[in-house]
């Protein structure tokens, strides 16, 4: 088709014929809302590199989980913030661990408001890594029972999917495995297939204080330059049991996302992380950008790419703009 038979421009003159065709429809029913839980009460400490974000006593937690349930968004990832660190990171399976704690207080106020927990070690050690250490090394084996065990008690608390982080080989196996011994074989789990190693994590570092205190995370989170690892990644995830595939960070990788949901028969989630929300706040505070319609571009362009869950610090933002409230 060619000039002057066909003319694109015909269909795009005016709103409703733009909307007739458009291939691509963002909906508030994809987000997810990441939040971080923090002990006390009456607490909301901002995070300066998250405008709008903050750590959240649970008192203020559940406040921020019904306005977000309330404009429709179907679900929240739980952080947790620990009162104290080691070695084994045992506030991260205690039964009154915060992580645990948010999610029953969540689940008894807000029942139908879906709350994905994060299964990672990183914040609650003391030395920032995500698995046991031994010298200077991520110990793979001996982190697995670590990571199971919290999936249960995050379970055992309510939770109503679980979300491995760590990037540690076979934990999605362990983790269905001790889910499903222990009566919960119901319990979903999105697994962080294809966690990149890359510098776009650094306010969330800052706001769950899980920067690694040596070294970095470059033998265990995946290399920003592999695409087809993604998918030997993403494939050993589905075999042993995962039900949606997550690829993050969402915008240097919009190419992995398309594969992964060109070649994976599962839905995929894609997390639009802390430095991408932190640079688009930042250059629509400078006034560089119309911060808004930025926000709604990069949200339908990971939906384009082939996202069918998106989780995003903008949720709140964007579900109002598509509920008519901005």
């Amino acid at each position: 088709m060619l000039f002057p038979d066909y003319r694109p421009r015909r269909l795009r003159q005016n709103e409703a014929f733009r909307r007739m065709i458009r291939e691509t429809v963002l909906s508030v029913d994809d987000f997810i809302l990441p939040l971080f839980a923090i002990g006390g009460k009456n607490v909301k400490n901002p995070i300066d590199s998250m405008p709008g974000h903050f750590q959240l006593s649970i008192d203020y937690l559940i406040k921020t989980a019904k306005t977000a349930y309330d404009l429709g968004i179907p679900a929240v990832m739980l952080f947790g913030i620990p009162d104290k660190k080691d070695a084994l990171a045992t506030s991260a399976y205690a039964k009154d661990g915060i992580v645990q704690k948010a999610t029953k207080a969540l689940k008894d106020r807000i029942p139908d408001l879906l709350v994905i927990t994060d299964v990672c070690l990183c914040q609650y050690m003391d030395h920032g890594h995500c698995g046991i250490v031994e010298g200077k090394s991520v110990d793979n084996d001996s982190t697995l029972d670590l990571l199971a065990g919290t999936a249960l008690t995050h379970a055992k608390s309510g939770a109503d999917m679980v979300a491995p982080s760590d990037m540690m080989d076979g934990r999605v196996a362990e983790i269905r495995g001790i889910l499903d011994d222990n009566g919960y074989s119901h319990i979903p789990i999105m697994s962080y297939a294809a966690k990149y190693c890359s510098s776009y994590y650094g306010p969330f570092r800052a706001a769950a204080h899980s920067a690694p205190q040596f070294g970095d995370r470059r033998t265990y989170q995946m290399d920003p330059a592999n695409s087809n690892e993604a998918i030997r990644e993403a494939t050993m995830d589905v075999e042993e049991g995962a039900d949606i595939i997550m690829v993050k960070p969402a915008l240097p990788y919009l190419d992995i996302i398309f594969r992964v949901s060109q070649e994976i028969d599962l839905p995929v989630a894609a997390y639009n992380v802390s430095g991408e929300f932190a640079m688009i706040k930042a250059a629509d505070q400078m006034g560089w950008i119309d911060g808004k319609k930025v926000m709604m571009e990069t949200l339908t362009s990971i939906k384009r790419a082939g996202a069918d869950i998106i989780l995003t610090y903008f949720a709140m933002e964007a579900a109002e703009i598509l509920n008519g409230r901005r």
